[in-house]
């Protein structure tokens, strides 16, 4: 299988004359993740111990165990499910703090970019279809993409077996001309087995926390790095 075009420690951008697709995640990577953060950590929290009359942090611990039990899994990006699990409406309680959802610095130009290259561009999102279309509305970037793809489309996380065959037999490309961008290093290791040729890792998904580690896939600082 083709490994990412080039070394942990060479330049951010790769041999545009080697793409022709480019699938980019929204949460973490187009999106500055400390909305989605403030949301499972603080507001929903917050808001599930008012229903409940529970203390804060009693609700905080619940919403922690449940979520990670079921974490990388299609249902743990699921808002019917969550719905149902915590007895909320979650797409209501998101448009509550929707004032939050903003798009990284360099993004937008980076997508007129793309288009104007004439590659084809993909976005390619775990986020359930109510979140989709709640921060697509808040921030318009979906204007810039051929086309928008949720992993619920399909049936399967992108980090789960399959999902890149699914993907490619749904809307055709090319892996071994495809760049990947993504903040989930879990998701980039599933592309990478699958055979994506081009991956970068998102270092700071949320503005607010420290960079993170991105393993052994070249990190990206910001879309500006890319060079296109």
């Amino acid at each position: 299988m083709p490994m990412h075009d080039t070394p942990k420690t060479s330049s951010m951008a790769p041999d545009w004359s080697r793409i022709s697709t480019v699938l980019l995640d929204m949460d973490g990577t187009l999106l500055d993740l400390h909305f989605d953060n403030h949301f499972w950590l603080e507001h929903l929290p917050r808001r599930l111990a008012q229903v409940r009359g529970m203390d804060e942090t009693e609700a905080q611990i619940l919403v922690r165990e449940r979520t990670g039990a079921v974490r990388g899994q299609l249902v743990w990006y699921c808002l019917d499910y969550w719905s149902r699990e915590l007895e909320l409406d979650i797409v209501a309680l998101k448009r509550e703090v929707m004032h939050l959802i903003a798009v990284h610095q360099h993004v937008e130009g980076f997508l007129a970019a793309v288009r104007e290259s004439g590659r084809q561009v993909m976005l390619v999102t775990n986020a359930h279809r109510d979140s989709l279309d709640l921060k697509l509305a808040c921030t318009g970037i979906g204007c810039h993409f051929d086309r928008l793809v949720s992993a619920h489309d399909l049936g399967r996380a992108k980090e789960e077996p399959g999902f890149w065959d699914h993907l490619r037999r749904r809307e055709p490309y090319d892996p071994d001309r495809t760049l990947l961008v993504d903040d989930n290093l879990d998701v980039l290791r599933s592309a990478r087995d699958y055979g994506i040729a081009h991956l970068r890792a998102v270092r700071r998904p949320d503005t607010r926390q420290a960079e993170m580690d991105t393993g052994e896939f070249v990190g990206l600082g910001d879309f500006r790095e890319l060079g296109l």
